[in-house]
């Protein structure tokens, strides 16, 4: 591939160009005949490429003065055009139409309606003019909350001056929607206090703020905006459910979860053995070799500390409805917030990729900026990754939609290894808990959040 900058890149085209040409003119020199061409003309030479080559040429050129540009306009012209509001841009419009008309056709009832369109301008430059000096503070007593639950937060505002300030107008944007707080007239020191509450009907990620003070002219041509504070994110975590007791089987294990695999020195005692040169004296059971007068060793399960892998399909095209994928959610939200309150290893995994679990906050965090989407990658996709990505996990879930089939879910728990129990939470809006089995594969059924512990606690029993 050439580098360098696109003139280069044009010189180097037209070099390999014109390179044939110097060949032909050579030979023909030299054996007194003309040399024939070679019949494919190289293509980076096309009309279309020079072009392009030279457009990126001047746009690399002209790219310092547009950035400089466009932080000379944010920085000093935008403030002052974004005062004037559409209507005042209309009515500005017209005034310059007017007068324009009138000094063209002699109309002095146009010149007279542009003549009252600028006194009106200067009428609301009066309401805009001055500085303000408000003590602003935005205050969310929590940041953090759950589907249903209010978000209450407060605007405290003071008049920092040493004169009264006019009545005026403050407002806070939530999310897309924007609230209006009136001031009243504020004498020196004077606080006033606004409370609001923001509803969370669904799982989201919410930015409130800046708070902004609003001062226009009645007829609203000019409004000029001042930012007071920072913006706030208020994450509207998805609705979980308390498992305590309800996953015994499968998250706690003072003493570790025995495997299939057999080892020479572990806590879960499986069987006697002969001594093979080597072995640990201190696993030698002295009653036993007594008795059989030869020399008998302690076999011992391979235990390991319980380590849970959730996969999490966000392929809305294996859910019904919108309703079935924000289930899911809350159900590998649960599963995964009870495993941290006991402290045990977790891993969640997406088709977007790995989950933070350090804390439930972090988890919770991760699952409120979810956003699912028709991909190519299944849920059968999802579970080898996390085959791949999670290979010590002793138990793993898959969370599916209903529109998961059982050949699909046969096929992702064949990728789980050998000794790892393997659960599926199939959730489906609205449908009676169950189980089913599907060779080693446990399946249960959710169709609603509140039904997850009973259905796991038949799954541990």
């Amino acid at each position: 591939m050439s580098t360098g900058t696109p003139l280069k890149r044009a010189a180097a085209s037209a070099r390999r160009y014109l390179a044939p040409l110097r060949e032909r003119e050579r030979l023909g020199t030299l054996g007194g005949g003309a040399a024939k061409l070679p019949e494919r003309i190289p293509s980076k030479l096309h009309p279309a490429a020079v072009w392009r080559e030279a457009s990126q040429a001047l746009a690399e050129w002209l790219a310092p003065f547009r950035k400089k540009l466009s932080s000379l306009w944010l920085a000093y012209a935008w403030p002052f055009l974004s005062v004037v509001s559409i209507l005042g841009w209309v009515v500005l419009a017209a005034a310059i139409l007017l007068w324009m008309a009138g000094q063209a056709w002699g109309w002095q009832e146009a010149k007279s309606a542009a003549l009252v369109a600028f006194l009106l301008f200067l009428f609301a430059v009066a309401f805009v003019l001055g500085r303000s000096a408000y003590g602003v503070v935005l205050d969310m007593s929590r940041t953090r909350v759950a589907v249903g639950d209010d978000a209450v937060g407060s605007i405290a505002v003071s008049n920092t001056s040493t004169r009264p300030l006019l009545p005026a107008d403050l407002e806070l944007p939530v999310g897309s929607n924007t609230a209006v707080f009136h001031l009243p007239r504020m004498k020196p020191a004077q606080v006033h206090e606004d409370l609001f509450t923001i509803p969370t009907a669904r799982r989201a990620v919410i930015v409130v703020g800046p708070v902004r003070s609003v001062r226009a002219d009645p007829l609203h041509l000019l409004r000029r905006r001042v930012l007071w504070t920072d913006p706030v994110d208020l994450y509207v975590h998805p609705k979980t459910t308390v498992l305590a007791g309800s996953a015994a089987g499968f998250i706690r294990d003072l003493e570790g979860m025995p495997t299939t695999e057999l080892s020479s020195a572990d806590v879960s005692f499986h069987a006697l053995r002969d001594y093979v040169p080597g072995d640990d004296r201190r696993h030698i059971h002295w009653k036993t070799t007594a008795r059989t007068n030869k020399l008998m060793v302690r076999q011992f399960e391979e235990t390991r500390r319980a380590h849970l892998a959730i996969s999490l399909s966000i392929n809305t095209d294996e859910y019904e409805s919108e309703t079935e994928f924000e289930l899911a959610i809350s159900v590998a939200a649960s599963i995964g917030r009870q495993a941290i309150r006991e402290q045990r290893e977790l891993d969640v995994l997406t088709q977007k990729g790995p989950l933070r679990c350090e804390t439930g906050r972090n988890l919770l965090d991760d699952m409120t900026r979810i956003v699912g989407a028709p991909m190519r990658r299944n849920a059968v996709d999802l579970a080898r990754t996390l085959a791949d990505t999670v290979p010590n996990a002793s138990v793993v879930f898959f969370v599916v939609g209903s529109g998961v089939t059982a050949t699909q879910l046969r096929s992702a728990s064949a990728s789980v290894p050998a000794g790892v129990r393997s659960l599926a939470v199939r959730v489906q809006a609205g449908a009676a808990p169950a189980r089913a089995n599907i060779a080693d594969l446990t399946v249960l059924t959710v169709g609603d959040l509140d039904d997850l512990a009973l259905v796991l606690r038949k799954a541990a029993a």
